[in-house]
Formats: C-alpha cells, sequence, structure tokens
C-alpha cells in the first residue's frame, strides 16, 4: 500500500509540474512569440495634427522715396507695424494670415534705382542693390509726379519681388502719418492679393471645391487645370505623325527645351523634381474625324468634341508605370494632307488663335498645319519650336499651378524674364504647394495611424515607425516655419513630410498579416496543443477531486 500511495504521490508531482510550466513558461512563450510585433508611434503628436492650425506669415517692407513724404513725417515712421487678419479656409482647417509690415525712407542707392527711365530698369536695379528672401515683398512708393512708372499706371509689379506704388493725392494732404499709412492700407492689400497668397488660392490648394465667393471663374479654371501637389513630375513631348507617307518632320525639341522648357523648371526646382522626355509617333491619329467647313476652306475640330480626340492617342503615349509621378503630356499633332489645312474652334465655332487647347490635369495638344499644295511629296517639314514652344509654355504654368489671373485696374505686370516665371510667382506657388502637403500628409498620417489602431494584427516594422516619426516632426518643423515666414524651408520640409507619409502608408509590410485574425491563429494552434492539454487537465481534475474527497474520509475514521 505505501509503494501504490508513493507513486501516486509522485504522479501527482508530476502532473502538477507539468501544468505549473505550461502555465507559467509555455503560454506566455507562445503568446510573446505569436503576437503580432507593433513599434511604437507618436500617436499623442498624430492625435494633435488633427487640431492643426496653420498661420501663414509675410514679411512686407514700404520704402518711401524722396518727395513722398514730409520731414516731420520722416521723423514718426514707425520701425514696425503687425498686421492679423484671419480667414475660414474650408469647415475643417482655419488659416490665419499676419503681415509684419514695416517701414523706412529710401537710401541714397535706391534713389538712384529708382530714377531710372523706366519701372523694369529700376527693377533690376533694385533687385542688384539687394535680394529679398522668398516669401518676402517689398513695395516702393514714388512721388506722384514720378516718370519712372507709364502714365495711367499706379502700380507696377516687376520679375522679383518688388512693386512699384505711385503716391496719391491723399497723402500730400494728409497732415499725420497715420493718415499718410492708411491711404496706402488699400493699395498695399491689393499688391499684397497679387504678389502673395490669397485666400483663394489657398482654398483651392486644400480643396477640389471651391466656394463661389472665394474665387472668380477664371481663377476657378486655371486651379482645376493644376496638377496636385507632387515631389516630382514627368513630362513628355510627343510628335504625331499620322502619315509618314505624306511629311518628312523635324523637330528641334532638345534645343527647344533647352531654352524654353528648362529654365522654368530650374527656377521650380524647390517646388518640385522634374524629369523630360520626347518620342515621335507615326500612324498616330486623333479620335474624332474633323468636318470640313466651307466657310473656312478647311477642316475644324469643335470644342465639344475635343474630349474624345485624347483617348485614343493615350494609349500610345507609353506607360508611366515606370513612376508613381504624374505625367504632363504635350502633345505636337500634324495633320494629314487629306485633313489639311486643320483648325480648332470654340463654342462660338471661332478659330482658336493658338490652334491648341488643354486638357485639364492632363496635358496640351496644339495643331500644326503645313502647308503642301503643289510640291512633291513626301515633304520635308522643319517645325518652327519657338512658335510651338509659345503655346506649350503656357500650358506647362497652368498645369503646374502658376495662375495667370488678370491684374486689378491700375497694376502693370513686368515681363517675367527668360525663366518665364517672376519670383514673387514662385513664391505664390510655393505658399500653395506647402499649405497643400502640409495638408495632404497630415491627412495621410492620420488616416493611417487610425487604420492601424482598428486593426490591431498588423506588423509595424521599426521601419514604418521611423518613416511616421519623421513624416511627423517635418509637419512640425513645416508649420513652424510657416509661422516665422520661412517660405523656402517650409516648402523643404512641407515635401520630406509628405515622401514620409507616403513612404510609410504605401508599404507592403503593412499588408503580410492583414487577413490573418486572431480566430485564424488559435484554429492553427488548438490542434496541436489540444492533445497534449487533455492529458494535464483531465490529471489536474482528478486531483482536485480527491482533495474535495479526502476531509470526508477523514471525518468517517473519527466516527
Amino acid at each position: 500500500m505505501a509503494t501504490v500511495e508513493v507513486e501516486r504521490h509522485r504522479g501527482r508531482l508530476a502532473a502538477l509540474a507539468i501544468a505549473a510550466v505550461v502555465i507559467a513558461v509555455g503560454v506566455p512563450l507562445w503568446w510573446k512569440t505569436t503576437e503580432t510585433y507593433r513599434a511604437w508611434l507618436p500617436v499623442a503628436q498624430i492625435n494633435e495634427l488633427a487640431q492643426l492650425q496653420l498661420q501663414l506669415s509675410v514679411e512686407v517692407e514700404v520704402v518711401f522715396s524722396k518727395g513722398t513724404l514730409t520731414a516731420e513725417h520722416q521723423k514718426k515712421i514707425p520701425p514696425s507695424n503687425t498686421r492679423q487678419e484671419e480667414h475660414v479656409v474650408d469647415e475643417t482647417t482655419r488659416l490665419r494670415y499676419r503681415y509684419e509690415t514695416r517701414y523706412r525712407t529710401a537710401t541714397i542707392m535706391e534713389e538712384d534705382a529708382l530714377n531710372q527711365s523706366t519701372a523694369a530698369e529700376a527693377d533690376i536695379s533694385l533687385h542688384m542693390l539687394s535680394e529679398s528672401p522668398s516669401g518676402s515683398v517689398v513695395i516702393y512708393v514714388v512721388p506722384e509726379s514720378s516718370t519712372v512708372l507709364p502714365e495711367g499706371v499706379s502700380v507696377y509689379v516687376g520679375q522679383r519681388r518688388t512693386a512699384l506704388l505711385r503716391a496719391g493725392g491723399q497723402m500730400r494732404v494728409a497732415v499725420a502719418l497715420k493718415e499718410v499709412l492708411a491711404s496706402l492700407e488699400t493699395w498695399i492689400k491689393q499688391v499684397l492679393q497679387v504678389m502673395s497668397f490669397s485666400h483663394g488660392d489657398i482654398t483651392a490648394a486644400l480643396s477640389d471645391r471651391v466656394r463661389p465667393g472665394d474665387r472668380s471663374r477664371e481663377g476657378l479654371a486655371d486651379s482645376m487645370r493644376a496638377f496636385k501637389s507632387s515631389p516630382g513630375y514627368e513630362i513628355t513631348f510627343s510628335l504625331l505623325n499620322p502619315d509618314p507617307t505624306s511629311h518628312l518632320l523635324h523637330w528641334d525639341v532638345e534645343a527647344a527645351i533647352s531654352s524654353y522648357i528648362q529654365p522654368l523648371l530650374s527656377k521650380m526646382a524647390p517646388v518640385a523634381n522634374f524629369s523630360i522626355d520626347s518620342q515621335i509617333l507615326y500612324y498616330a491619329v486623333l479620335g474624332v474625324n474633323p468636318r470640313y467647313d466651307p466657310t473656312l476652306n478647311a477642316y475644324t475640330l469643335n470644342a465639344d468634341s475635343l474630349s474624345h480626340v485624347i483617348n485614343p492617342v493615350e494609349a500610345r503615349l507609353g506607360s508611366s508605370a515606370a513612376s508613381s509621378n504624374p505625367v504632363l503630356n504635350f502633345l505636337l499633332y500634324v495633320p494629314d494632307s487629306r485633313h489639311s489645312p486643320l483648325h480648332i474652334t470654340d463654342h462660338r465655332r471661332h478659330t482658336v488663335p493658338s490652334n491648341a487647347f488643354s486638357s485639364p490635369r492632363w496635358g496640351g495638344i496644339m495643331v500644326y498645319n503645313v502647308n503642301a499644295s503643289g510640291t512633291e511629296l513626301p515633304v520635308d517639314v522643319h517645325i518652327d519650336m519657338r512658335r510651338v514652344m509659345g503655346v506649350f509654355l503656357p500650358q506647362l504654368r497652368l498645369m503646374l499651378g502658376v495662375q495667370s489671373a488678370a491684374p486689378p485696374p491700375g497694376f502693370l505686370i513686368g515681363p517675367c524674364g527668360n525663366a518665364g516665371l517672376a519670383d514673387w510667382e514662385l513664391d505664390r506657388l510655393m505658399w500653395t504647394r506647402s499649405v497643400e502637403n502640409v495638408a495632404t500628409a497630415t491627412t495621410t498620417i492620420t488616416s493611417l495611424a487610425q487604420l492601424l489602431d482598428q486593426i490591431g494584427n498588423i506588423v509595424i516594422n521599426d521601419n514604418i515607425a521611423e518613416q511616421v516619426s519623421s513624416a511627423v516632426a517635418s509637419l512640425q518643423l513645416a508649420v513652424g516655419q510657416l509661422e516665422v515666414g520661412n517660405l523656402g524651408l517650409a516648402m523643404q520640409y512641407s515635401k520630406e513630410a509628405i515622401l514620409q507619409s507616403e513612404r510609410a502608408f504605401f508599404d507592403p509590410s503593412l499588408l503580410h498579416l492583414l487577413y490573418f485574425p486572431d480566430d485564424q491563429k488559435f484554429a492553427i494552434y488548438i490542434p496541436l496543443f489540444l492533445p497534449m492539454c487533455v492529458p494535464i487537465l483531465l490529471s489536474l481534475l482528478k486531483m482536485a477531486s480527491e482533495v474535495r474527497q479526502r476531509p470526508g474520509q477523514g471525518q468517517a475514521k473519527k466516527d
């Protein structure tokens, strides 16, 4: 009996030891080794992005030249004066505008520059004296009798970040300096609307839906043509020759791109990266048959049918799968001899002077007619690239978001120069792109955080956490730089934020365990663990039953 009792006791100890090892070691080890790895994310900082409030600051310097202020007024010029205005951009984001205005008198060298014969020469001379930082505006107030501005022009906006403002009659009769500054306030606001950001531009950058009161029809149409902000763009120039037996086309596209397109893209380098390629497509026809118009003695394409032109051609333009960047297509179409000349007409049946049209957020097409009557086929055609680029360059500006709105009455906009883009136009674009990048990266990061919070079995690797943390840090830096008016740094940080956020959001490692929920995990492991756990569980139940029976047996022996 003693031997049997010893064996039973040893069996109980063995069962208890196995159960203790399984419960204390096996279950935690299994749970730890099968759990989804999730690196730490800055959830608190991401949640703060949802309540992010942007503030744009612009440094405005007003310089009074000789003859605009009296000696008494010059002594009372304040060193600085800050004016803050607040507007609601949309329902979810509030944007504050802050203008830091400083006043001073012109230096001797600036006076010499303002005495040039034309406003364009004065603008160049002022730029040679000093270069204003990106995002700032300098307004030079010249006397009403000054000849530097043409007659009838109150404000001249040059290539740089400088504007010339003609002093009005109210300034001469104003007694107090406060009255002088008040008389300039309306003009200064109009200058800032032209040269710096505007409420309508920021609204269009944040949303495709623009309230009718925010922008004019022209401005709204321009914003809808532009591509959304992207770190890079692919630009493709294509020459379409539907009938090589009729025309032998020659185009010096490389020299044209170098002369007309590359200066613009080089100046826009802070906004995005650009790559350019070109191609010639033979036997490429438009998707619509042109109609013959006897009144014009030519074939025509009506504006209503232009939407059907692109689809057949787009299939031959090449795939953009090699890059995730948007592609801007510019097509030069030379009609065959059967449909030549070919003209594009508007909704009023009037011929379009440029003989070209643009498709919103896609590109542009130009029809290049060739006079081949009375000549032997095929005809050698040397395309005038200056004429072609004169059409494609404005289309490219619109596609990239450079607005070309009509100036207010009394304003004269100077030429853009060889780059095809003024400094203040670049600043306007950088303001809108910076805000758009911040809004897009914020939406991407918050959406990713919500997705990872809702689906707990998605793996979060260390590189994902690092990209998310970098995106959040870049967003905070971009917002901080916008608040202090450092437009260049704000643009750089916003680009980094959108790149890091998209890399994290579209990382393929986030999908590895997306369809491996906890119920499937238990379904896999239960057939392995159940045969081992049943004997242990039965042994524990038997020992528990024996323990409950022992007190009853002891009481029976005493009786």
